[in-house]
């Protein structure tokens, strides 16, 4: 098993194209959760996911409760990351099997979600009060490799060659 990343009503195309970017990357699955703020057909998405884009391992669903239920993951193992979570994503100890939560970008995560696992969230540290949040995209990518860390230690990079 391996880390998951899942965006609960991601609204950029942009975002969700580079994160899917992200996922392809490093072998992990990218679900999204409904609704969604654009469409993935759009032209932003596939640009942002380049020519990457068709190998994105994705799954939907139409809302977090038909998440839940598809995929019954253990609480311990889900890491919602939120501008106000209780600890920062580095106090995290990942499992090698969880899911990485992220809100859609103009308003975090639900309270419902945040209110269900109240001690499952987690924050990027800002120093600067001069910035409101941080673009979902560079979270999400910061987050995952910090929660791989332990398996990129010391792993070849394997690239293919430009033409």
């Amino acid at each position: 098993m391996t880390l998951k990343i899942v965006l609960v009503t991601p609204e950029i195309p942009y975002n969700t194209g580079a994160i899917g970017r992200t996922c392809v990357a490093l072998d992990l699955e990218l679900i999204l959760i409904k609704p969604y703020g654009f469409s993935l057909d759009e032209k932003a998405v596939r640009r942002a996911g380049t020519d990457y884009w068709k190998h994105v391992n994705l799954s939907e669903f139409d809302s977090w409760d038909d998440f839940i239920t598809a995929h019954q993951p253990d609480p311990d193992k889900i890491y919602l990351h939120e501008e106000h979570g209780v600890a920062t994503f580095y106090e995290a100890d990942y499992a090698d099997d969880g899911y990485l939560v992220f809100g859609c970008e103009s308003a975090g995560l639900p309270d419902a979600i945040l209110n269900a696992y109240p001690e499952r969230s987690f924050n990027l540290p800002m120093r600067s009060t001069k910035v409101r949040s941080l673009n979902l995209a560079n979270v999400a990518t910061a987050v995952i490799y910090q929660a791989m860390r332990p398996k990129l230690i010391g792993q070849p990079t394997i690239r293919p060659r430009r033409k």
